[in-house]
């Protein structure tokens, strides 16, 4: 460090710094006393970043995702398009691989988003997008890998920022964070706690036209469905590095989280005749009710052999997510004249359990100066219990209903293992890479006093091979062609291959699938990058034994599940541009066009349809200078096909200010999400036969949020490096 700092003074002489000068008697430098200001480092990230196999997106570069939590930000993110579920698609596909840190969450859709709505904007430093990434991830996720990185400094020291922030949208929202490290000696230690309490609204209204085969009218139904969700969340990141000697650190990692989540859920049924007469109506007050805890501890270690870089380095993970879920539903019928008919009343009690026990490991070998090879081994054992208990209240007592209750559990265990390499040649950089998973899965639906037991067994070996090639097109490396392959798997999540039935109200009902398949994608893309300007790439897909939510009808009852449905063919062509015609202006546009076909067999209907549909997401940055900036961003996403469902267009706009005060230590923000409240979800449900089903969704997207910012700590230090690759350090196993 003297020496650094030595460096640093005898650079600022030679550079004449202002209001200095060397002075030299008889040919010697003679001794001065000047006093150093203090050096202040200042840097802004670019939003996005480009890479041969993934993008970067760095969040705090947007105004707008202040006081925002983990799921918004995805929201806005180019490429990521968030249904009104908290489904994540990326690139126009589904299934996508979502990671905190490297870590898979191990969590159904649902129980994701519920987890990213509790993690804090402002603990995420940025998003990784990669939608064919390299033979070191996990093959699942069959549309790629999105990696939240969380926020962890390098500097010595203590630093910490602690951020608060209050949102207005319909109801109220908050939430607060606190990020510390402190590093000195050999030891690393670090923390990030967060905090997001939220109430919003959503309402959804349902219309099903039924007809007979000569297409006349038999009946109708109309729903309206209110949710209005309070949840109080909280989650903690505790951690420790240390460095036993100069290429040796040992870890470990403590991170958690907490969700206290009630829904009120009144709905309200309609039924008509063929002459569009009321023929009854059901009034439903129905409420949940859960309580969601997650945790994991880490252990690693990391050695490096040698100064060419030969490293090892070891993850153990064990990871447990425990929810407890207190549905009630409570039905009145009433006659054409409003005359009660009948009451019924259900409560239901859906716990669920997974435990994940992982370890792993990794080695990266320097062949040459500009070749690599790197190689993995990994194993995982996953156990889910997820009971479903409903009873009949009569008379004020329960009554357990065996025809809805079950217990499912569910265990598997998957090995794999992987080569990857790379070299660089004078303008060619390669990496190729093969990776091999065994997966064997157990399934045991418990019986009870009217449903007997049932099992199934699921083993299988898959190769997943993948290539980069990177061409510098000159010298400068101004003009680069990237192409890429890679081949990745979809497998089931637990709790869709429950067989069960799980009840939303009377009249839609969620069933799993035992016999759900994997996946399985062929990804191949090329690409065009001008410097950091400009990316223009094309992408086709290929799905086989395609999985996606089907519809089919029994009665009244639509039945929702997850099928294979045959396969889908998808070319996306996609540009990115990236411009800052001035120091005080910066300019990001991102385009998609999209096309894609479905074919296969629905439970009641053969699919055959084509969609194209075109996505743009835009933001600008203004600096005006005095520590003021701001923002203007928006999405627009065309109407498009789903399998089954057809969505309307719509697009979003959002908005933002920040003061930077007390020396750049601290800043105010204002943003404003969705400012004309345009983002919607409403289409059709096609291919169900003799009937004509829509939806639309009014959402609680419209929302002003306040956020104040303080950073703690030295505003310039000398960085510390750990080892040349804090990705692999980090790295845990699926």
């Amino acid at each position: 460090m003297k020496q650094l700092i030595f460096l640093l003074c005898w650079l600022c002489y030679c550079l004449h710094l202002p209001g200095q000068s060397i002075p030299v008697l008889n040919g010697k430098i003679t001794d001065t006393s000047h006093q150093l200001r203090a050096v202040v480092v200042k840097s802004s990230k670019p939003y996005i970043e480009q890479g041969i196999d993934r993008t970067i997106v760095h969040v705090d570069a947007q105004i707008s995702n202040t006081g925002t939590n983990t799921l918004e930000v995805l929201e806005k993110t180019p490429g990521v398009v968030v249904d009104e579920d908290g489904n994540i698609s990326l690139k126009g596909k589904t299934g996508v691989l979502v990671l905190i840190d490297d870590k898979p969450t191990y969590l159904s859709a649902a129980d994701l988003a519920a987890y990213l709505k509790s993690l804090p904007s402002s603990a995420i430093d940025k998003i990784e997008l990669m939608d064919n990434p390299p033979a070191r991830y996990d093959a699942a996720g069959n549309a790629g890998v999105i990696n939240i990185r969380t926020k962890k400094s390098a500097t010595r020291g203590f630093n910490s920022s602690v951020t608060g922030s209050y949102n207005q949208g319909i109801y109220w929202r908050y939430s607060g964070s606190v990020n510390m490290n402190y590093r000195s000696g050999k030891v690393n230690l670090f923390a990030n706690l967060g905090t997001y309490d939220d109430k919003r609204e959503r309402v959804l209204d349902v219309t099903r036209d039924y007809f007979d085969a000569g297409g006349n009218p038999l009946s109708s139904f109309t729903q309206s469905n209110y949710f209005v969700p309070v949840s109080h969340n909280g989650n903690a990141k505790l951690g420790m590095d240390y460095n036993s000697s100069a290429h040796t650190t040992w870890g470990v990692v403590l991170n958690g989280s907490l969700s206290d989540y009630h829904e009120w859920r009144p709905n309200y049924n309609y039924l008509y005749n063929a002459a569009h007469q009321l023929d009854s109506s059901v009034v439903a007050a129905n409420t949940a009710s859960s309580l969601s805890r997650r945790g994991n501890a880490n252990l690693n270690y990391s050695h490096r052999f040698d100064t060419l870089g030969t490293l090892v380095t070891v993850d153990l993970d064990y990871s447990r997510f425990d929810s407890h879920n207190d549905p009630s539903f409570l039905y009145h019928t009433y006659d054409p004249n409003g005359v009660l008919l009948d009451t019924q009343q259900i409560n239901g009690h859906t716990p669920s359990v997974i435990d994940i026990y992982s370890a792993k490991t990794d080695w990266s070998f320097p062949l040459s100066s500009s070749s690599k090879l790197e190689a993995g081994l990994k194993s995982s054992y996953v156990s889910t219990d997820n009971t479903a208990s409903y009873y009949n209240i009569l008379n004020g007592h329960s009554y357990i209903d065996n025809t809805t209750t079950n217990r499912f559990l569910y265990h598997e265990n998957i090995n794999a293992g992987y080569l990857n390499y790379n070299r660089k040649l004078s303008r060619l950089s390669i990496q190729l890479g093969l990776r091999v998973e065994n997966t064997n899965g157990f399934g045991h639906q418990l019986g009870n006093a009217v449903a007997s037991d049932s099992a199934f067994e699921k083993h299988y070996t898959s190769l997943f091979p993948t290539a980069y090639f990177s061409y510098k097109l000159d010298s400068a490396g101004v003009h680069t062609l990237n192409l890429s392959f890679g081949r990745r798997i979809g497998r089931p999540y637990y709790q869709d291959l429950n067989p069960f039935v799980f009840f939303q109200n009377k009249y839609t009902w969620f069933a799993g699938n035992p016999y759900l398949l994997p996946q399985f994608n062929n990804t191949y893309k090329i690409s065009y990058q001008y410097r950091s300007l400009l990316t223009v790439g094309l992408m086709y897909d290929h799905a086989t034994d395609l999985q996606t939510e089907v519809i089919h009808q029994s009665g009244n009852v639509f039945i929702s599940s997850t099928g294979n449905i045959g396969e889908r063919s998808y070319l996306g062509f996609s540009t990115n541009l990236a411009l800052k015609p001035v120091k005080w202006w910066s300019f990001n546009l991102y385009t998609e066009l999209n096309h894609a076909e479905y074919k296969g067999y629905l439970p009641d209907s053969y699919l055959n349809v084509v969609t194209t549909y075109f996505y743009s997401n835009a933001s600008t940055q203004f600096s005006f200078g005095r520590g003021w900036s701001g923002e203007l961003s928006g999405m627009y996403l065309s109407s498009q096909l789903f399998a089954q469902f057809k969505k309307v267009p719509y697009y979003q706009v959002n908005a933002g200010l920040q003061k930077k005060v007390w020396r750049d230590k601290g800043s105010i923000k204002l943003g404003v999400r969705d400012i004309f409240h345009t983002y919607a979800s409403s289409g059709e449900i096609t291919n169900v036969p003799n009937a004509i089903i829509s939806f639309h969704n009014v959402l609680d997207t419209r929302v002003a949020s306040l956020s104040f910012t303080y950073n703690f700590g030295k505003q310039f230090e000398m960085r510390e490096k750990r080892n040349d690759n804090n990705e692999e350090v980090n790295r845990v196993k699926n």
